[in-house]
């Protein structure tokens, strides 16, 4: 039986008078490689949020196999958001050093840690290199080595093929089913349906707030007697999606942190957090 690691229990978040999520209720076990699937605005990036802490429900809890507050315990995951947030005067290996010993782990173990995954990255030469010239892939395979350095129980991602190049999605997602091939638990939020199918075991379906489809992809062609993901997503989203979530509520220094890395760089900008 797997073990669960984290358990999230009738969370409702709100912002204002704006309901992101509504009653979300859900565990995830070891080795599970979970897809979340919705639209913009459904309330992934939400979710994803609490399940790091960054946000605490207006209504429910969302606790750790150990009974702890995840905001209590970040060690345990690993957060790869949207947008990287490397530090450009540092270089790759420096800015996952530093964010490894942020979390209690010696240089050794991240260093080896680092250099096992960056082998499968194909990023091993480019670990001294500055990221302030790094390609978006090569930034994105960074972020992915930093959250994965300290060894976290989980991993959330948060949309991670996003603007990437077809070498380097394929990439990124051979990683993720590697994990997931050893055991390691991995929550993947993406809105390409596909992308989900190829790499998940296990399809959260969000919309407008709510958890529409918990399960398999073929329990839920199963469940919804469609042919296919595409079909079966449409037949559990049949009511008009929503615009993007906006919130009108002041974030806290975290949430204002997670904002700063999720917010797409300006056009020949240098990125930083």
């Amino acid at each position: 039986m797997s073990v669960e690691l984290l358990r999230v229990e009738h969370v409702t978040k709100s912002f204002g008078h704006i309901e992101a999520l509504s009653d979300v209720s859900l565990s995830i076990k070891e080795g599970e490689i979970v897809g979340l699937v919705g639209s913009n605005g459904a309330g992934k990036t939400t979710l994803l949020r609490l399940l790091a802490g960054v946000y605490t429900p207006t209504e429910g809890k969302v606790v750790l196999s150990d009974g702890s507050k995840v905001e209590d315990a970040r060690h345990r995951l690993g957060v790869v958001p949207e947008s990287t947030g490397l530090y450009s005067r540092l270089t790759a290996w420096e800015n996952i050093r530093y964010h490894s010993r942020l979390y209690g782990t010696s240089d050794e173990e991240s260093w080896n840690r680092t250099l096992f995954f960056a082998d499968r990255l194909d990023m091993k030469e480019s670990l001294g290199r500055h990221t302030k010239g790094f390609s978006r892939g090569m930034r994105q395979k960074t972020a992915l080595l930093r959250a994965l350095a300290h060894a976290p129980d989980v991993l959330l991602l948060d949309e991670p093929t996003a603007g990437l190049d077809v070498t380097s999605a394929r990439t990124v997602r051979s990683l993720v089913q590697q994990l997931g091939e050893t055991g390691g638990t991995v929550v993947y939020s993406t809105h390409q349906l596909a992308e989900a199918e190829a790499v998940c075991n296990r399809i959260i379906i969000i919309h407008n707030g709510e958890v529409r489809a918990d399960g398999t992809p073929a329990g839920l062609l199963e469940q919804t007697s469609t042919a296919n993901l595409e079909e079966a997503y449409v037949s559990l989203t049949t009511d008009k999606a929503r615009t993007r979530v906006v919130t009108d509520k002041p974030l806290s220094k975290i949430a204002r942190w997670w904002q700063k890395l999720s917010t797409p760089k300006t056009p020949g900008g240098d990125e930083s957090e």
